[in-house]
């Protein structure tokens, strides 16, 4: 494992340093075995690049690197830089939520300061050859920060309101709602249509891959595609 970065500055250079690396060879370089594919370690890639920056929040409830409030956000790419899947943010709070607000939200803590580092990642491509891309720092801009608070003011009301059940991903501008479960028998507690208690799949927040998309063509001066 890498040490922990002191700076930003440090951190980003040592984004520089595995730029342009496969995974295979990085997971050697790190003695790290790497799996035939992700479909039984879907974690792995951003396990992965957590051991070779120096991430040291582990499963606790701070950004990837706490000193720096700095998130780490791996984003699959495909040869022209069009993320491949939407970004998953955090777990959903679907009970207690009244009275909660943008700025104490998880989302908004996690997305405060992101460090997104492109991974070329075309389905035929195995996953040992797949491409680490440059990294790079991203904060939400007044507009891009709008936006998000909008979509998720809009999805927590209707948690709290009991229309959990209504929520499709095509909710949200930027930020939508999925479930996020191993398995359908992984359930939790919810409030129902008539504010009843109810059992559900539990809910991720997840970045559209159109607004990850526009943050590449930000950062990179990428044509629109």
């Amino acid at each position: 494992m890498s040490a922990k970065p002191q700076s930003t500055a440090e951190l980003l250079t040592n984004c520089q340093r595995i730029a342009g690396l496969t995974l295979g060879q990085l997971a050697a370089e790190l003695s790290q075995p790497v799996p035939k594919d992700l479909r039984k370690d879907k974690g792995w890639v951003g396990q992965l690049m957590e051991l070779a920056l120096g991430a040291s929040a582990g499963s606790q409830a701070l950004p990837d690197f706490p000193e720096l409030g700095i998130e780490l956000k791996t984003l699959p790419i495909d040869h022209s830089g069009k993320p491949l899947e939407s970004t998953y943010v955090c777990v959903a709070p679907l009970t207690g939520n009244i009275g909660q607000h943008w700025a104490d939200s998880w989302v908004c803590q996690k997305l405060q300061r992101v460090l997104w580092l492109p991974i070329l990642a075309e389905r035929q491509l195995p996953l040992h050859q797949r491409i680490i891309g440059q990294g790079f720092l991203w904060q939400p801009n007044a507009e891009q920060a709008a936006i998000l608070q909008q979509d998720w003011e809009e999805l927590m009301e209707l948690i709290s309101l009991g229309g959990i059940a209504n929520i499709r991903g095509a909710h949200g501008k930027a930020l939508q709602l999925r479930p996020k479960a191993a398995d359908s028998k992984a359930l939790t507690k919810a409030i129902g249509a008539h504010g009843e208690p109810i059992q559900t799949l539990p809910r991720g927040f997840y970045l559209k891959s159109h607004f990850t998309q526009a943050i590449l063509q930000q950062e990179f001066q990428l044509a629109d595609r």
